[in-house]
């Protein structure tokens, strides 16, 4: 069958995506650790270790608070509590933790740092699995054991106000509950009124016994303008009012009851330097943990320390009255029991530390050989011994001695156990990685071998797709590998997601795998019996190995490889800005030679060959391409013009590259981004504070302006118009949200919250798009018109250039800006200087696309995704318009350089050759497939690595995502491409 490269391209990298979606589904299983939906039980409780006497004290101990309030801060960071923010914003709550009867402590949060896990971990004791982030979007309801069910089969009254997450986590487990929508991110202030509303009725009311309060406006305010902004102050003021309300309601009812009231104030997770979370920076784990209750003694300084934030749940479940959850991985915090006496102490901490050792004795095969498993079985004995001689009435100091031994050893005990489950935090799916690596192998091996007839001329060559199926080869592999499906299943003691499909999905990825390899084997034999490509390849074997061949060569492999190291992976923006500053001096060497290289003196000829003629003949060649013919050769006057116009375009050509270096380097100072200089303040940090907000207004107006003249040329004039008033809708929306200043002042009274603004940007966003989708139906159906398609090509550029526009942060718009002039610089001056072909423009296309992910601020760490940009110009949460435009938002580099390319292919077709659409999508596909493939392997090879999770992982979600997106922009290559070969046949 005879494709088009493009399409087969295409073809295969959707393929490969699907391998890599089975491949992720194994790499991300359920986490292990796990007794499944089994509930601890009050009657379960192990009697104390009583030395051979009868003990008296069989069952839980008495709670030791009455009621308790459960104060959750969203993106609430511990320097915003106990450091100079909480003490200029927060008197009420620092004058509690530092005077107060309270206990603080810094709770660190494992990743991924967003809230649906973290509040599974606070609730369950237990790590989430990293998958959790994905879940995050459409929270399930948590079926195993948690403090919430415990509380409820206890005879326990939970009301809740705040995030409905946790509604849909424990449904039915509330007596009263009132939702707030997590992910309108715009939204800051009604979000947190419609949770305080209700404090005065319930802090009056005497009908519950635990009461959770979810705040979710600072973590919006976080996403929407960073921790410096100028409305952080005023939020934190608004929290500590709050708990000056509910500390003051507690201690008013604290004489009614007969056990005293607890206030716990803490954070899911924190808050990045520039204001998400999701990663595992110091900022983003580092949470407050504050017990406040008259049961406690009052300090008389400020002292913190240490937790993990799963700890939360054995104490609260004790401290409750409740049995701890059985999947619970945390220790009890001492310094909460102290007031209590001795026995009790240990009767905490026996029980904590039954309940993980029953769960060692699940998650481990060796358990008698873990130290906190054996350490703990010496501490069960010595309290025994201790408990005997309580009993018998000893009071000497040997029974002190002896409680503070065993004390000792039963902490050391839960921590080690505890430290030992954290690190078994999830059991991989083999065989589904297996598979998923397969598919990806087979397809990347088939494009590179294909890459020769896919670059060729015509870039149309024939596919063995139906041979395979005719072949007894094909059937053989089949056999096999259905043979290989029932033995894994029917002997593998863990559940694999493969195994629990149908079989008719299974039977059809056999039948995929196997097609796969016929194809595979039928193109190399092909090539071996040829013994050369039939076609030669224009777009590879025209040009020399020069040192742009080099460079783009060598940057590719280095970039691929060095994807096996940890540290390349946290700072991969700084190999993309290497490479970027040295294709530039690549670019500076080739403007030289052109201009300024030295004659052959004795006037010798270049030899070609006829193979190179005809491919030459494809290229558009440059001499003569500042010549002006309208000017009279015979004109003294028209020649020294004629002179001088050749001598400024080519000291304007030999300066572009300096110029994009220039820019480089100042947005490498606009977003600090990676882990190692990522708290170093930068020039978006200091855009973004209060106190410079004036200058981060003038930086808005002058890049917008600056966008419309470099965008405007190639559109209509009702475009231009559009483009225009979008460009000003963009402005006062970000005006209305708080972000910049309005020239004129507003009526105080007016607030809009941006939302009015951005439907009207999106109105001409739509309007731009529809007339280029317009212009391309109508080259493509009414008329073969080459100028409309061009025309429709770019309008589109130029509606997700109004798209990424409204999408980016303000401080953002310059990378926007030098996107949209670079382009213009390498399509007026380099390219029309220097002969590159349709691979070398693609692959620095790519490049400069990766770059610019970069230079948005992006990392391979969750935290930096915006979710911000897909709530824009929204009321309530969207579900499919938020990811698209979160999507967008966050790979809006990679995009627009992708469509860029297109576009600027398609209208100078006549420059390079009638295949040079076919050639860009291929070599684009392979780009991205290869390092994604690459990392595949790496990462399966290195799955037992420290940094596993933080960030090997994260790293795998990105090139997944990452690989989506070329995977859309390779699909309107495609359809450019096909849209020719129409056009040639007919």
């Amino acid at each position: 069958m005879r494709l088009r490269s493009s399409l087969f391209g295409v073809c295969g990298l959707l393929l490969q995506l699907f391998g890599m979606a089975v491949f992720m589904r194994g790499f991300f299983p359920a986490p292990a650790n796990s007794f499944g939906a089994a509930k601890a039980r009050a009657s379960a409780a192990p009697a104390e270790p009583a030395g051979g006497l009868a003990s008296n004290r069989t069952g839980l101990p008495s709670p030791l608070f009455g009621r308790v309030v459960i104060m959750l801060v969203d993106a609430l960071r511990e320097d915003f509590v106990f450091g100079p923010k909480g003490k200029q914003f927060m008197p009420h709550t620092q004058q509690l933790v530092e005077r107060g009867s309270s206990h603080s402590f810094i709770a660190k949060a494992w990743a991924p740092t967003v809230t649906m896990p973290r509040i599974k971990a606070m609730m369950t004791g237990k790590i989430p699995g990293f998958i959790d982030i994905i879940m995050n979007l459409n929270s399930p309801t948590l079926l195993e054991d948690n403090l919430i069910w415990q509380a409820k089969a206890a005879g326990k009254r939970t009301v809740f106000y705040g995030d409905d997450t946790w509604i849909r986590m424990f449904p039915d487990q509330f007596i009263e509950h009132d939702g707030t929508t997590s992910f309108f991110v715009s939204d800051y202030t009604e979000v947190d009124e419609n949770v305080t509303r209700h404090l005065d009725k319930v802090l009056e009311r005497n009908d519950w016994d635990l009461l959770i309060l979810h705040y979710l406006g600072l973590d919006h305010i976080g996403h929407l303008a960073g921790p410096n902004s100028h409305l952080i102050g005023p939020k934190l003021s608004e929290m500590d009012n709050i708990i000056q309300k509910v500390h003051t309601g507690l201690v008013f009812k604290d004489g009614e009851a007969p056990l005293p009231n607890l206030l716990i104030l803490c954070g899911d997770h924190g808050m990045s330097d520039t204001g998400s979370h999701g990663g595992s920076s110091s900022h983003e784990v580092n949470t407050p943990l504050v017990f406040i209750s008259p049961a406690f003694r009052k300090k008389k300084s400020f002292e913190s320390e240490h937790v993990e934030q799963t700890d939360l749940t054995s104490t609260l479940a004790l401290g409750f009255g409740l049995p701890i959850p059985r999947n619970n991985l945390g220790h009890l915090i001492p310094s909460v029991f102290e007031e209590r006496s001795l026995r009790e102490q240990l009767r905490y901490l026996h029980l904590n530390g039954y309940q993980l050792s029953l769960l060692i004795q699940e998650s481990v095969p060796a358990f008698e050989k873990d130290a906190g498993y054996k350490l703990f079985q010496i501490a069960q004995k010595s309290h025994g011994s201790w408990i005997k001689l309580y009993m018998e009435g000893n009071t000497s100091e040997t029974l002190a001695n002896l409680g503070k031994k065993v004390l000792r050893q039963y902490l050391d005990a839960v921590k080690f156990m505890s430290s030992s489950l954290s690190k078994i935090v999830a059991q991989y799916d083999l065989y589904s990685m297996i598979v998923g690596t397969i598919i990806v192998v087979e397809v990347i091996f088939l494009l590179v071998v294909c890459t020769p007839e896919a670059l060729g001329s015509t870039a149309e060559f024939e596919v063995p797709v139906f041979s395979p199926f005719y072949s007894l080869l094909f059937y053989l592999l089949c056999l096999m590998f259905a043979a290989v499906h029932v033995v894994v299943c029917t002997s593998t003691s863990t559940s694999c997601y493969f195994c629990s499909l149908s079989w008719l999905l299974v039977a059809t990825v056999i039948v995929l795998i196997s097609a796969l390899q016929c194809m595979l084997f039928s193109t190399l034999w092909k090539c071996f019996a040829n013994g050369k490509p039939q076609q030669k390849s224009c777009a590879v074997d025209c040009s020399s190995w020069s040192e742009l061949n080099l460079v783009l060569l060598l940057g590719s492999i280095g970039h691929t490889v060095s994807l096996a190291s940890s540290s390349f992976i946290e700072e991969e923006h700084q190999t993309w800005f290497f490479l970027v500053n040295t294709l530039l001096l690549v670019f500076f060497q080739d403007t030289c030679r052109k201009y300024f290289a030295v004659s052959d003196p004795k006037g010798k000829a270049t030899k070609w060959n006829s193979e190179d003629i005809d491919c030459n003949e494809q290229q558009t060649t440059i001499h003569g391409l500042f010549e002006t013919s309208d000017l009279d050769p015979k004109d003294d006057k028209s020649k020294s013009y004629a002179r001088s116009d050749r001598n400024f375009e080519k000291w304007l050509v030999l300066s572009s590259p300096w110029v994009i270096l220039v820019f480089c380097r100042l947005l490498r100072s606009l977003n600090q981004t990676g882990i190692k200089y990522a708290q170093k303040p930068d020039i978006g940090h200091w855009l973004t504070s209060s106190n410079h907000r004036i200058e981060l207004s003038t930086l808005t107006a002058i890049s917008l302006l600056l966008i419309f003249v470099l965008v405007q040329k190639k559109c209509s004039f009702v475009s231009k118009a559009a483009l225009a008033l979008g460009l000003v809708g963009i402005y006062c929306y970000r005006a209305a949200v708080g972000n910049v200043v309005f020239p004129w002042k507003l009526d105080k009274q007016y607030v809009s919250k941006g939302i009015i603004e951005a439907r009207f940007v999106y109105v001409f966003i739509l309007g731009i798009l529809f007339t280029g989708v317009k212009d391309l139906l109508k080259s493509g159906v009414v008329s073969s018109d080459t100028v409309t398609n061009s025309r429709g090509l770019w309008e589109i550029y130029n509606g997700l250039v109004l798209l990424a526009a409204l999408l980016l942060r303000p401080h953002n718009l310059p990378v926007l800006l030098f996107i949209v002039l670079v382009q213009m610089i390498l399509t007026r001056f380099i390219w029309r200087t220097l002969d590159y072909d349709a691979a070398q423009i693609t692959i620095i296309y790519y490049w400069f696309g990766q770059a610019s992910f970069y230079f948005q601020g992006n990392s391979n760490s969750i935290a930096t995704v915006d979710i911000s940009a897909g709530f824009v110009g929204f009321e309530d949460y969207v579900k499919l318009p938020a990811i698209f435009l979160t999507i967008f938002g966050t790979y809006i580099g990679p995009l627009l350089w992708a469509v860029h390319l297109t576009c600027y292919m398609s209208s100078e077709r006549s420059r390079y050759s009638s295949a040079s659409v076919g050639h860009s999508c291929y070599c684009y596909i392979l780009l991205r497939a290869i390092p994604a493939a690459v990392y595949i392997i790496l990462i399966t090879s290195l799955r037992y690595h420290l940094f596993i999770w933080s960030v090997f992982s994260p790293k795998l979600l990105y090139e997944g995502m990452h690989t989506l997106v070329t995977a859309a922009a390779c699909v309107m290559f495609t359809a450019m491409d096909q849209k020719r070969m129409v056009k040639t046949l007919s």
